[in-house]
């Protein structure tokens, strides 16, 4: 079986491995995820739940609702408090944060969404799909990587 990705939190008390590559890499500029990131944007990489593992540990998880309601869990660590995993709202997916890969260099995002909450400090990428706020599931199909 082939690891596509592997990572985990700074002081490597979580660790994960992921046997799929990502379907959907992404910038997300919600307030939500700009709290939890210190910074304007949260990098992150959704892959299937079910090829999703975590090796070392459990993270926390604290609850909150995203500006389109609906709950999103973050997962950090309770040791260092690194921000490693979300539970989005939608089935058979885990968000991995790109700075807890082992390699994060191999996120390449496509879109960019909640583009209305950018802050005006951070830029956009006007070569990247944007999304004024989240998608929906009917923009799924469009938009997972092949």
């Amino acid at each position: 079986m082939t690891i596509f990705m592997t990572g985990g939190c700074a002081c490597g008390s979580i660790r994960y491995e992921c046997t799929a590559k990502s379907v959907l890499e992404y910038k997300c500029h919600c307030r939500a995820c700009q709290r939890a990131s210190g910074s304007g944007y949260v990098p992150l990489l959704w892959v299937p739940s079910d090829k999703f593992e975590l090796t070392a540990n459990e993270p926390k998880y604290y609850t909150v609702v995203p500006d389109i309601g609906g709950e999103l869990k973050r997962g950090y660590c309770p040791d260092c408090g690194s921000l490693v995993m979300f539970q989005p709202d939608f089935p058979g997916i885990v968000s991995v944060v790109a700075a807890s890969l082992d390699n994060p260099s191999e996120f390449k995002p496509d879109t960019e969404i909640w583009t209305t909450s950018a802050q005006p400090w951070d830029l956009l990428d006007s070569s990247l799909r944007q999304f004024e706020q989240q998608f929906t599931a009917e923009d799924l199909p469009h938009i997972f990587h092949s």
